[in-house]
């Protein structure tokens, strides 16, 4: 028998339970107002940077309120759960959300000098608040189809910034990155389907206690293989990774540093929640399946780089490559594991953002994007050579920056578990992303200019971009513990999920 569900949204609620929707809701009514004044192009930058502003302190206000005080949900329209919409959230969905709407201010910053007035006329500002609030729903909500939702809203947005300026290139890119993410949205939708008709639920807490409670004769399996290739392919997982190295240097710097910072690390949170929270047994089965997955993807995007000339090619190997050692994190399984792979999405979702902003700013100085024709930045621009050799050091897991303390977790973990083939290849990924990286200094950074020319000067907007992030990327190296902290909490709460479901529902379910 049912029993009363008496979590029940009533107009007295706690007014900080509004904080679980408000992130939201703040960027579908930014960027709806971005739209109605689509003629008074000077007014989006300054509401799209206020309204981010004010998305980063709602944000940590949030994250504030689940660390000190456990999940928080809110059911919209009067519905008992698990009926009614939800949005839960947890450590993990506050610490990717607040993450994300940094991100998205610093990028809109960054976009004053680097979008044209056509860029904007055609909607760049409206696009980035639709995408945040996609990348927001999918981190806050507690709804499997509305996580779907979300989804279909970020990939929407995401595809007309990805065709903004409508040149050959970026719609060439925009088509290759649409018909790999419409064929992983079409299995996700599928396979939420078939859930549904199994358990006739698609909230995630009542769905974790019924897959806990179900038998043997139900096709779990089948589920969770189909979200694992669903979220598989927009995470940019071997083999159907090939769309991310073919569009993400086809947009503007910008774009592309969004897409590197937000999109895939969604892939990896959603099979984070379905694979260890929700059907945590399916996905212990699936782990080996996992790990060779994850061992391929990591010497897939390493030793792409490596063949790539055009740096932002390169970049886009290196996400593929970091997409390679969560999923190892998520086949080792356990805390500490678990806990790595959120520290690695974090480095990662900043470190790949600052990357794809120094190469606009290399590409900025020399006019080129090719290797072959960037030379002399050391001589030229000595501060960017420093900013380089920050990011660069953290991509390849080198200390003292955020890139090492998730990898030595990681291997800690591989090791224990004795998966040598995990740690030999997260280690070997990282040789080699040292080794390109090294090709990148030598190549753009001491080589000298071969022309006499002055360089043009670097707009200061684009340097604090890149300075504000590498100064995080600082941060998480030199004191890792309120990180790590952080990350184990997200972690528990994927291995321990009952103040989850305690606060979706008033009472635990039996």
């Amino acid at each position: 028998m049912t029993p009363t569900l008496t979590n029940v949204f009533v107009p007295g609620i706690a007014a900080m339970s509004w904080l679980t929707i408000l992130p939201v809701v703040l960027c579908i009514l930014a960027g709806a107002v971005l739209t109605t004044i689509r003629r008074h192009i000077h007014w989006h930058a300054p509401i799209a940077i206020a309204a981010l502003g004010v998305l980063v302190m709602v944000d940590a206000a949030l994250l504030v309120r689940v660390v000190a005080s456990g999940p928080m949900t809110m059911v919209l329209g009067r519905w008992l759960p698990p009926f009614g919409i939800a949005f839960t959230v947890d450590v993990l969905g506050a610490l990717l959300a607040l993450t994300s709407a940094i991100i998205a201010l610093i990028a809109s910053l960054h976009a004053l000098t680097d979008t044209d007035i056509n860029a904007r006329r055609y909607g760049f500002y409206p696009m980035l608040m639709f995408l945040t609030a996609g990348v927001s729903g999918a981190f806050l909500t507690g709804d499997i189809f509305n996580l779907y939702v979300w989804f279909e809203v970020l990939l929407i947005s995401s595809f007309g910034l990805l065709a903004l300026g409508g040149e050959r290139q970026q719609i060439d890119g925009a088509a290759k990155y649409g018909l790999l993410n419409l064929v992983a949205t079409t299995l996700f939708l599928i396979a939420t389907g078939y859930l549904y008709a199994i358990f006739g639920t698609l909230n995630m807490a009542d769905i974790a206690v019924k897959v806990a409670k179900a038998d043997d004769t139900l096709p779990l399996m089948t589920l969770a293989t189909l979200y694992l290739v669903a979220f598989g392919m927009k995470a940019a997982a071997f083999p159907v990774n090939f769309w991310l190295p073919a569009s993400y240097h086809t947009p503007r710097v910008t774009v592309s540093a969004l897409f590197a910072g937000l999109l895939t690390k969604v892939g990896i949170y959603a099979l984070l929640r379905v694979l260890v929270m929700i059907m945590p047994g399916q996905g212990e089965t699936l782990s080996p399946l996992i790990w060779v997955i994850a061992v391929l993807t990591m010497l897939t995007g390493s030793l792409g780089a490596i063949g790539a000339s055009d740096i932002r090619r390169v970049l886009g190997y290196w996400v593929i490559a970091g997409i390679g050692v969560m999923l190892a994190g998520l086949s080792i399984g356990g805390e500490q594991a678990l806990s790595a792979t959120v520290f690695y999405m974090l480095h990662s979702m900043l470190t790949m953002t600052a990357l794809y902003f120094l190469a606009g700013m290399m590409a900025r100085a020399t006019g080129s994007f090719d290797l072959a024709g960037i030379s002399g930045l050391y001589a030229a621009r000595p501060h960017l050579a420093a900013l380089a050799m920050i990011l660069l050091f953290a991509v390849s897991g080198l200390p003292p920056f955020s890139g090492f303390w998730p990898k030595v977790m990681l291997v800690k973990a591989a090791l224990a578990e004795h998966s040598w083939l995990i740690a030999g290849t997260i280690l070997l990924s990282g040789f080699l992303m040292m080794f390109t990286a090294g090709r990148i200094v030598l190549l753009a950074f001491w080589r000298p200019s071969g022309s006499s020319e002055a360089m043009p000067p670097m707009p200061h907007v684009a340097s604090g971009a890149v300075i504000v992030l590498c100064a995080l990327v600082v941060m998480f190296g030199l004191w890792p513990e309120p990180i790590v902290n952080l990350t184990a909490k997200a972690a528990n709460g994927l291995l321990a999920p009952e103040a989850y479901i305690r606060s979706v529902f008033a009472e635990p379910r039996p």
